[in-house]
């Protein structure tokens, strides 16, 4: 005889499809990463000149999130510099930036528009300070630039700030005992190829391209400012974030040093406000470090980033989530 199958009720089929679609979402949510939110919407990533590292560090963080969190659009915006993108972040018209320690430090100690509101995402690679002259140039230190024209870096950068900073250190007034010159790397290189000027401060990672790039086109030599980092350091807060450094000889293979180069250096920061979500900074975060070694590959001082150093951004508190990061992957 044949068997016949039960006949099931519509409850029992109705209890049947919502167990499936249980198991299904369960599958789902299992498959996605784990704690990761769906984020959707923009940020605007405040830069740097397009020649610098800021910018470029930026097109390739830009990348990274396109990968991480497809369904927030990333626009860049091209700035002066550190000044300028603290502004920027402070005011709401960008959502994170770059900036160096001392120009944070200085933008809170001049009690500057949202300066309380910053807050540290990720401590970064510290940017080196570069003076280059041409390869015959009888300056050997910044206390030779008297007299000379010296590109000191655009209003809105972190240059400008160090720039004066190292010229008050080796007694030079720059209203008086040099003629400054306020232009940025975008245009520095050209300028000292043809003459206009006899030397440029400049404050980047090493290496900078458009350093290197003129280095390969015209012969060029890197200034030590090593005699003036105690001078420097000795001025209190923001100068304590200076540290002395050395680039070696490499850093420009193509520059006429014979030896490695003894200068300061200062922290990069990864900064936002307060206000910024947490979930997004979270996960930006998250890229930053990730993508540590992709981002290497193309800004070298980017292979710095640690993640045992990258919580440290003082002078800023950090960012509840970035903290909620490190904690997560906290050993």
């Amino acid at each position: 005889m044949a068997l016949v199958p039960p006949r099931i009720g519509r409850r029992h089929a109705l209890r049947a499809v919502v167990a499936l679609l249980v198991v299904l979402g369960a599958l789902v949510w299992w498959l996605r990463p784990f704690g990761e939110p769906e984020l959707k919407g923009e940020l605007t990533f405040s830069t740097g000149v397009r020649t610098g590292v800021y910018h470029l560090y930026g097109e390739l963080l830009e990348q990274a999130l396109k990968q991480d969190v497809p369904g927030v659009k990333v626009r860049l915006d091209p700035s002066e510099g550190s000044q300028q993108n603290l502004a920027r972040v402070a005011a709401g018209e960008a959502d994170f930036t770059v900036a160096t320690a001392d120009a944070v430090a200085k933008y809170r100690l001049d009690g500057k528009p949202g300066a309380s509101s910053l807050r540290g995402v990720a401590r970064l690679y510290d940017d080196y300070v570069q003076l280059v002259v041409p390869a015959g140039s009888p300056v050997q230190s910044a206390r030779d630039l008297r007299g000379k024209r010296v590109a000191v870096g655009q209003p809105g950068s972190g240059v400008r700030l160090i720039s004066e900073r190292l010229l008050a250190a080796a007694k030079l007034d720059p209203a008086r005992d040099v003629t400054t010159v306020a232009i940025g790397i975008d245009t520095m290189p050209a300028e000292l190829e043809a003459g206009r000027i006899d030397a440029f401060f400049w404050s980047g990672g090493l290496p900078t391209n458009a350093v290197r790039e003129l280095s390969e086109r015209f012969e060029i030599r890197l200034v030590q400012l090593g005699d003036l980092v105690a001078e420097l350091q000795g001025g209190g807060s923001p100068a304590r974030y200076y540290r002395a450094a050395v680039m070696p000889q490499d850093a420009y293979a193509r520059a006429r040093n014979t030896s490695s180069v003894a200068t300061l250096a200062v922290p990069n920061l990864l900064v936002t406000t307060e206000g910024t979500d947490p979930e997004l900074t979270e996960q930006f975060t998250r890229t930053v470090i990730a993508s540590r070694d992709r981002i290497g590959g193309e800004v070298h001082a980017a292979q710095l980033v640690d993640l045992r150093t990258a919580i440290y951004t003082d002078p800023l508190d950090l960012h509840e989530g970035a903290g909620r990061y490190y904690r997560s992957v906290k050993p």
